[in-house]
């Protein structure tokens, strides 16, 4: 925090990410309550974070090739826009559910695009030696935006539906959404840094791609944090987006319940990331994931399983805090390992796996919770993630070689 611009991207981003999550859980709850089942909800959270998928290697190449100021600036301006229209859709009491995805899927392709070149700003922002709390604060702003804007945006829909017969409360807060956009644009104009481009000038998108995978082919660290957060992302994190679904079907919440519940998971999302920035910050990277996954899988289990409300709310907790070590965990480990001329397009296949892969997982799921309900897909995540934490070594390949020897 002693970094002028570190303060200030943090403020700027702090603010927007608010209003993403009030946003998030506003159109997960809307999507459930216009048809009441998975699949819809799956292929609206596949709208809204697919494009992931697709398209982050092409925003770490572009956030390597073009002006970065430019191109953030650029696209939230987009998002703002396509945030208000979002806003006017859900305006009808029988939103156009074609029209909501499409919506929400020109706003999940300008956040693809942008979630690289957002992670590819970082180490300009701080020293190298203060990579690991940097990555840990602005993980727990991200997880302390996820406790705000739950709670902030339940409040909004539930002040507004009750005293405005006029505005839809989830359109409310689509709107004050798009407004925090803002906040990034104030903080990314304002702030002096280097925004040049750092890959070599006069390659083609795709050429830059293929320059990133090879990067990360070439060192076994950057592989395998790669893989082991894909395969988490599409088997073991669909609860998130399907939280609506088993929070009223195993523990009869709704409303403002549902919101509490996901607040509780953010709020442990915000304590694993401080504490991988305070009291953990100095432990093995690669034992604090084997541990962070453990913890992951039985507390998994646990959540997906119980009718139990107290339980469910102290174990989604603890599940939070430790997703929030192996991502963590998982992204300093890179950071401090990618050169940083291929550093945009290989934190563009992070956000591929990390944020992409989720919602393709959801998708998958969706129809199978409607045929055979949550808990087996729970119980499945929590397998594949206590697998990961036996059969991956996130060792450093060069130190471990040189300690055998």
């Amino acid at each position: 925090m002693q970094s002028r611009a570190f303060r200030r991207m943090f403020a700027g981003t702090f603010t927007s990410n608010i209003g993403t999550w009030m946003q998030n859980v506003a159109l997960i709850s809307l999507a459930y309550e216009l048809t009441r089942n998975a699949a819809f909800t799956g292929i609206i959270t596949f709208a809204q974070l697919g494009p992931m998928l697709f398209l982050s290697p092409f925003g770490g190449a572009l956030a390597d090739r073009v002006n970065r100021r430019t191109l953030i600036v650029s696209l939230s301006l987009v998002q703002l826009t396509m945030s208000m229209v979002l806003a006017g859709v859900a305006l009808s009491d029988t939103p156009n559910k074609v029209v909501m995805v499409l919506v929400v899927a020109s706003i999940g392709c300008a956040n693809a695009i942008n979630g690289p070149t957002m992670n590819a700003l970082l180490p300009t922002l701080v020293p190298r030696e203060d990579m690991q709390p940097a990555i840990a604060i602005n993980s727990v702003s991200m997880n302390a935006s996820r406790v705000i804007g739950p709670l902030l945006g339940g409040l909004i829909m539930t002040t507004v539906d009750r005293y405005n017969s006029l505005v839809p409360g989830a359109s409310a807060v689509f709107a004050v959404n798009g407004l925090t956009y803002l906040f990034v644009i104030w903080a990314i104009v304002g702030v002096k840094l280097d925004f040049t481009p750092k890959g070599r000038a006069g390659l083609g998108p795709i050429r830059q791609i293929r320059e990133g995978l090879a990067a990360a082919r070439r060192d076994l660290l950057i592989t395998r944090v790669l893989i082991t957060i894909s395969v988490l992302s599409l088997c073991s994190l669909i609860f998130i987006y399907q939280m609506p679904i088993l929070a009223e079907e195993h523990l009869g919440l709704s409303g403002a319940g549902f919101n509490l519940l996901f607040a509780s998971f953010a709020l442990g999302a915000a304590g694993g990331a401080m504490s991988m920035g305070s009291f953990l910050s100095g432990h093995d990277r690669a034992l604090t994931t084997r541990g962070g996954l453990l913890l992951f899988a039985v507390t998994l289990a646990v959540f997906g399983s119980t009718s139990n409300v107290p339980v469910a709310f102290v174990s989604v907790f603890i599940l939070g805090a430790a997703y929030f070590v192996i991502v963590t965990a998982l992204s300093t480990t890179l950071q401090m390992r990618v050169p940083d001329e291929v550093r945009g397009r290989v934190m563009g296949l992070w956000m591929m796996a990390w944020a992409g892969f989720v919602p393709l997982g959801g998708l998958i799921a969706g129809p199978i919770i409607d045929s055979i309900g949550i808990t087996a897909v729970m119980i499945f995540g929590a397998v594949v993630a206590a697998i990961l934490a036996v059969a991956i070594d996130l060792r450093d390949p060069e130190l471990h070689a040189l300690g055998a020897e």
